[in-house]
């Protein structure tokens, strides 16, 4: 195609549309995956604030202002990636996402394994998050939606969340 810088993909053209390579529910998949999430931490069976604040001695910084604001962000995100829809800019900004939302359930898993107990997110986490992430990456590499190069960096940047957490927590100590 005149004007790709590679991999047929080109930044270029922000609103092409790829409708015969990407399923109509999968622009959707992490806004309604993120409910459930939160739904487990925080409503049934809930209790992630509690839990966290006994994993983590100094926990302070978990205030239901910053919880709020932080899930707000997260299904802001979400609906804008939604919103985006079957297009470049909405399939990068999907694997970005997808990529923090798993490293957020592999997060929660390590946690339950340290603290020898049950973390309010991990089920999601682990049986949606990951499974999600992983059939989008395989989806948008197969159907060549994005270039490899691409999906590696939308990976290295959805998957700091967890890096910039941990560094946003330790330096207030």
């Amino acid at each position: 195609m005149k004007g790709d810088i590679g991999f047929g993909w080109n930044p270029f053209l922000p609103g092409r549309v790829y409708s015969d390579r990407m399923k109509d529910w999968l622009p959707w998949a992490p806004l309604v995956a993120a409910i459930l999430h939160m739904t487990e931490e925080f409503v049934y069976p809930g209790g992630f604030a509690a839990w966290y604040r006994r994993y983590r001695v100094e926990a302070s910084r978990i205030t239901p202002r910053f919880l709020v604001i932080i899930n707000g962000a997260l299904l802001v995100a979400c609906v804008n990636l939604a919103l985006l829809g079957r297009t470049l800019p909405g399939a990068v900004y999907w694997l970005t996402i997808a990529t923090l939302m798993c490293s957020n359930g592999i997060w929660h898993a390590w946690a339950s394994y340290r603290s020898g107990g049950y973390s309010p997110g991990v089920l999601t986490g682990m049986m949606i998050y990951v499974p999600l992430t992983v059939y989008g990456y395989t989806e948008f590499l197969r159907s060549g939606v994005v270039p490899i190069y691409v999906a590696l960096t939308a990976g290295i940047v959805g998957g700091s969340y967890q890096l910039w957490s941990a560094l946003y927590h330790k330096r207030r100590r």
